[in-house]
């Protein structure tokens, strides 16, 4: 049986090309596009989650404030391969872990970090989490 191209075919996988390339251009951003390497920060805080997930992986601190309460702060790193490389594994960070973490406010001054080191206090492991130094 002869398969036949036609223009249906060929609009629907562009259609389909088009929606995969546009959700990885969401995803997938210079640094300088979300992060301003002009705010450095230090945070110190519990971890909650762990996202080990392409194209970055994410995890989240709760953070006590100035006023005794505790808020949600999200850390982006490196790709897992990338993160391997600098020693890290899918447990490196526990759920409960007390950590330090460096890195660079998001632009938008929201509670949005890239993590360029992140600090396990407990166990005194040091470990680097960016795929690339920050540009401005």
């Amino acid at each position: 049986m002869k398969r036949r191209c036609t223009l249906w075919n060929i609009g629907i996988g562009c259609l389909i090309g088009s929606a995969i390339a546009t959700t990885l251009g969401i995803a997938h951003h210079s640094f300088s596009a979300q992060y301003d390497a002009d705010k450095p920060i230090t945070v110190r805080g519990w971890v909650t989650k762990v996202e080990w997930t392409n194209p970055h992986t994410y995890f989240y601190l709760d953070v006590e404030d100035n006023d005794n309460g505790v808020s949600e702060w999200a850390f982006e790193m490196g790709s897992p391969i990338v993160l391997q490389r600098f020693g890290w594994t899918p447990r490196s960070l526990e759920i409960g872990d007390q950590v330090e973490v460096e890195g660079y406010l998001a632009r938008d001054g929201s509670q949005i970090v890239n993590a360029a080191s992140v600090l396990v206090l407990g166990s005194g492991l040091r470990l680097q989490a960016m795929s690339a130094p920050p540009t401005n």
